[in-house]
């Protein structure tokens, strides 16, 4: 007999029916006469109710089937007596697959910290929340993947392990072979990657945009969305050590053009969970976030605010606010600045431009004034900064000299500054932190519950 998913069954019942179920046992209730069984499959936010006539069955299988226990039931789907369901399932059959210890089953029927349920990610997902939270984070990855292909975007596959940094903070995870006990040195006491691996240093990626922009000065527009690393020691509810990004790069695209596709992208994000998960957002707006489904409305129906760094900064200078961080031109805005700008002073997202070329990375198009680079950044309500980018240097010369100025290792870079040499074009990309775009679509406030198997300093479990 075909197995129905609960949601399916849910969503078209056909009452009268024979049907096949299977899931996980949220709660069990009942008397000696009758049980009723919580089952879960995973595929829907809701449980489908099954009745269970005790009489009809084993007295040591239904004492078995307890929270957490995995089961198949059989039975006939019928309109439902009951509140809070529209029907449920009179069991003919049960299959008790995996018995769940009752006294030691972490997720029993009660209110838990999100600290608890980190401490066991191996079951959250079976928990209301992390159900929802993970259905949502694989709409968003498809979504992601079908807004591109629908704009004629092919996806590259840019390398996890790479002999260069692409942001030059050094905060890069090395990738060895070495024995670690017997590290080889070379005459001038550095450690001698020639009899390593890959014959030289290495490490894992903090960044697919190099060898994106290759692809796109040949294909024209392409994406990146892989995983990326950062060995940056913060414990603080936006930052993890494993994250996965993505990256399009687009040739003969300028700074408007990278802003329009930025606005249009995550405006489509929004639009698809709206439309396709919104069970699952509102539990979350009903039970994490009171305010979420407004605040996903807002962004899409609302446009960006443009408008450049300089002018973010006298805003900030002149508000009647104590910042913790000092703002100044030429400083970085931290997130408290940014917050204020998307959710105080405009009440709407905002895309900042043209920022100082000191605190910007090496690649980005330098401005005509010599003092700032032609940068964006997006700016979300409760996120700040959830899409960085920029219109890259297309020029050899200033590319080279600005390489050289940062003191980054030109031998590294050898195959990107070639670009510039045959047949350089304009073009422009930027960055979406996936986790990011999560913890906004749910109103989860802690980067750590929207990714499966979080990766943060002194945490590697899972």
């Amino acid at each position: 007999m075909k197995r129905f998913k609960i949601k399916n069954l849910l969503k078209s019942p056909v009452v009268g029916s024979e049907v096949l179920v299977k899931g996980w046992v949220r709660t069990k209730r009942g008397n000696k006469n009758i049980v009723f069984i919580a089952l879960n499959d995973g595929s829907t936010i809701n449980n489908i109710q099954v009745v269970v006539d005790a009489a009809a069955f084993d007295e040591n299988l239904l004492k078995d089937i307890t929270t957490g226990a995995c089961v198949a039931v059989k039975g006939k789907l019928v309109e439902s007596q009951g509140q809070g369901q529209h029907v449920e399932i009179n069991a003919s059959e049960i299959e008790l697959y995996g018995k769940s210890d009752a006294e030691t089953y972490p997720l029993q029927k009660k209110g838990h910290s999100m600290e608890f349920l980190r401490e066991n990610a191996h079951l959250r997902f079976r928990t209301n929340t992390f159900g929802a939270v993970f259905r949502i984070r694989h709409a968003m990855a498809f979504a992601i993947h079908k807004y591109f292909n629908d704009k004629g975007f092919y996806y590259l596959h840019t390398p996890i392990i790479t002999g260069s940094d692409c942001e030059g903070a050094g905060e890069m995870f090395h990738v060895t072979t070495l024995d670690l006990k017997k590290i080889p040195m070379n005459e001038t006491g550095s450690v001698d990657f020639r009899t390593d691996f890959y014959g030289k240093e290495t490490h894992l990626t903090v960044s697919g945009q190099l060898e994106g922009e290759l692809g796109a000065l040949s294909l024209g527009e392409i994406y990146t969305f892989g995983p990326t690393f950062r060995a940056e020691n913060s414990n603080t509810p936006r930052h993890l050590s494993e994250f996965w990004m993505i990256e399009p790069e687009m040739a003969f695209y300028e700074l408007e053009d990278n802003m329009d596709l930025a606005e249009e992208f995550v405006k489509y994000l929004i639009k698809y969970a709206l439309e396709n998960c919104m069970e699952d957002l509102e539990f979350l707006n009903n039970m994490i976030d009171k305010g979420l489904l407004e605040r996903l409305n807002f962004v899409l129906n609302n446009s960006f605010v443009r408008m450049t760094y300089t002018e973010a900064v006298k805003i900030l200078t002149t508000a009647d606010r104590k910042w913790e961080y000092a703002v100044g031109w030429g400083r970085d805005l931290q997130a408290e600045h940014e917050r204020y700008l998307v959710e105080e002073h405009f009440k709407r997202p905002v895309i900042l431009t043209d920022y100082p070329r000191d605190i910007k990375a090496f690649y980005m198009k330098q401005n005509a004034d010599g003092k700032t680079v032609r940068a964006m950044d997006v700016l979300f309500p409760g996120i700040g900064e959830i899409i960085g980018g920029s219109q890259r240097e297309e020029d050899y010369d200033k590319l080279l000299s600005r390489i050289k100025e940062m003191k980054m290792p030109e031998k590294d870079l050898w195959w990107y500054i070639d670009t510039r040499r045959f047949g350089s074009a304009p073009h422009s990309g930027f960055g979406l932190g996936f986790e990011r775009l999560i913890l906004f679509v749910t109103g989860m406030s802690n980067i750590r519950d929207v990714i499966p198997f979080p990766r943060t300093p002194k945490n590697a479990e899972f």
